[in-house]
C-alpha cells in the first residue's frame, strides 16, 4: 500500500478484510477505507455494497472462492495473487524444490500488480505507542512460544530452559502471546523466574507496544514473527515442519533462521501440522536451548550470519 501511494499519490485505496483483523491496518495512513468482512453473515450485502464502487483496479490477494465471489460483479480491472500451490505440494510430498528462488510473500503480492514496484522499507505497522517502558538497564529478551499448528512450535520446556539462561545472564525475559497463547505463556512464565507475562488476549497494539521495548525477539514461524519484522525490533526464528521457501520469513529486518536443514523429512507441510508424523519431532527437538542462547549472545553482539531478506 505504501508502494502504491509512492507511485499514484492521489490514489484512494479500500482495503477489505476479515472483521478479526482490522486491527492490523487500522491506523495505516495509506489507506482511505477499511471494509469489514463478517465471516457470520452472509456477503450479499458487502458484495451489493461493492458493486457500486467505480474502482481502476481490484487487487485479490486471497485468490479464493471466498474472494472471487466478491469480486465477480466489478466492472472493474481484477488482478489475482497466483498462488505457487502446485510447487508447495512438490516440495512437501516430493521433496523437489521449486521454490529455491525463496520470494517473500510481500515480493510475490507485488508482482500481482506489476505498475508497482516495493521499496526497500519492509513491512508497516502504526498503532498509538505508549510512551512508557519497562526497560531498567538490562536487555529485553521477547520470547513468543506460540503459534497456529504444534509442528511449528519449539517445545514449551526449550522456552523455559532458554529463559531461566536468559536470566541467569543478566536478561529480562518477557512473555508474549495473543489469546490462543494464554495457556502456555502463563506455564513458561511460572518456571522462569523473574520473568514478565505480558500476553494478551489478541490485544495487538499492546503487544507491538511489548514487542517494541525488546531488545530482542525468539519466536516460531508466527504472527508475531512478521509483527516483529513490521516494528524493525531484530528477531530470531525457529523453524520447524515449515522452511523459508514458503516464503513467510521475516522480511526486510535484521534476523537469523534457525532451522534443521539435515532432516529429509522436512518440509512435511506448508501450513502446519497437529502432530509430527515421523513421531520424532526432530525439526525442532534437535534445535536445543543451548545452541539457541548461544546464537542469540552471537546475534546480540552483531557476530551471528544475521541477514535481512
Amino acid at each position: 500500500m505504501r508502494s502504491i501511494k509512492k507511485k499514484f499519490p492521489a490514489a484512494e485505496i479500500d482495503f477489505l478484510l476479515s472483521r478479526e483483523y482490522t486491527d492490523v491496518i487500522r491506523f495505516n495512513p495509506y489507506i482511505t477505507s477499511i471494509l469489514e468482512l463478517d465471516k457470520k453473515k452472509s456477503p450479499t450485502g458487502l458484495i451489493k455494497e461493492l458493486s457500486y464502487k467505480k474502482y481502476d483496479v481490484v487487487i485479490d490477494l486471497q485468490n479464493n472462492i471466498r474472494s472471487r465471489r466478491l469480486t465477480k460483479s466489478f466492472n472493474s480491472r481484477v488482478v489475482r495473487f497466483n498462488k505457487p500451490s502446485i510447487k508447495k505440494l512438490l516440495l512437501v510430498k516430493l521433496k523437489i524444490n521449486l521454490l529455491r528462488a525463496n520470494k517473500s510473500i510481500p515480493e510475490l503480492y507485488a508482482e500481482t500488480f506489476p505498475e508497482v514496484q516495493l521499496d526497500s522499507e519492509g513491512l508497516d505497522f502504526y498503532f498509538q505507542e505508549n510512551s512508557e517502558t519497562d526497560k531498567k538497564g538490562k536487555k529485553i529478551v521477547g520470547l513468543c512460544p506460540g503459534a497456529r499448528h504444534y509442528t511449528k512450535m519449539w517445545p514449551a520446556q526449550f522456552y523455559i530452559d532458554l529463559g531461566n539462561k536468559l536470566v541467569k545472564n543478566g536478561y529480562q525475559v518477557h512473555l508474549l502471546g495473543g489469546g490462543a497463547d494464554i495457556k502456555v505463556c502463563e506455564s513458561i512464565s511460572a518456571e522462569i523466574k523473574n520473568s514478565i507475562n505480558k500476553c494478551t488476549d489478541n490485544n495487538l497494539f499492546d503487544t507491538a507496544g511489548t514487542i517494541k521495548e525488546c531488545d530482542v525477539i525468539v519466536c516460531n514461524d508466527s504472527g508475531l514473527m512478521h509483527l516483529s519484522a513490521a516494528l524493525k525490533i531484530p528477531l530470531i526464528t525457529i523453524f520447524g515442519s515449515t522452511v523459508k521457501e514458503f516464503g513467510f520469513s521475516p522480511y526486510k529486518t535484521v534476523s537469523l533462521v534457525l532451522e534443521n536443514n539435515s532432516l529429509s523429512c522436512r518440509p512435511c507441510t506448508h501450513i502446519g501440522r497437529n502432530n509430527c508424523p515421523k513421531k520424532h519431532f526432530n525439526c525442532m527437538n534437535s534445535i536445543t536451548p543451548d545452541f539457541v542462547f548461544n546464537q542469540l549472545q552471537k546475534f546480540l553482539r552483531g557476530t551471528s550470519n544475521s541477514v535481512i531478506i
